[in-house]
């Protein structure tokens, strides 16, 4: 199936303009905000009229949400040993973070609208709790203890990539990892208080 040409150009698939308006929302979600990020303004990015982005997604709440779709990738517990658990999943986020902008702009948005504060808790509980269910002593504390994981995580993340602050910026991937791992370890692997 074939859309309008942007701007001119030649047709392209409905494929090809969902890709362009799902780059396009990321690029003005990651530099607006989900407040001032408008549909028109991503469409006009996107190259297209903005209905063809009601069709697709019906609103900017879902648009954001399909932008914002995430596979974080977490690595498989069984995989690795079970004393280094932490320094995995703190070594797989930073990797994470440095390369994917789509999840840095959903953490900017998560602390600033509510959508976006839904969407971050959305990802974090739907993949990091399986993940805490399969190594914790008690896989009916899983979510908490994700909940713990997760605010080690996303806090270095606020400080590193959204606010920079100095100290966190100029941390040594290693240096990060020595310090946040042994706490993620005992979130995952440690009895309950």
């Amino acid at each position: 199936m074939t859309t309008e040409a942007p701007a001119g150009g030649p047709r392209r698939t409905s494929g090809a303009t969902k890709a362009a308006i799902l780059d396009a929302a990321r690029e003005r979600f990651a530099a607006d905000g989900y407040e001032r990020a408008t549909i028109r303004a991503i469409a006009r990015d996107a190259g297209i009229d903005p209905s063809m982005v009601m069709r697709y997604y019906g609103n900017k709440e879902g648009l954001f949400a399909a932008a914002t779709e995430i596979d974080l990738r977490l690595p498989r517990p069984d995989a690795l040993p079970a004393d280094g658990l932490g320094a995995a999943l703190v070594a797989h986020f930073l990797d994470r973070w440095e390369d994917d902008d789509v999840l840095t702009a959903l953490l900017r948005v998560g602390v600033t609208n509510a959508a976006g504060a839904e969407r971050v808790r959305a990802v974090f509980t739907g993949q990091m709790v399986p993940v805490v269910a399969g190594v914790c002593p008690d896989p009916d504390d899983a979510p908490r203890r994700a909940a713990l994981v997760s605010s080690q995580i996303l806090g270095m993340a606020i400080a590193r990539y959204v606010l920079r602050f100095q100290p966190a910026v100029a941390m040594s991937r290693d240096d990060v990892i020595a310090w946040l791992a042994p706490t993620v370890q005992r979130y995952l692997t440690a009895p309950c208080p």
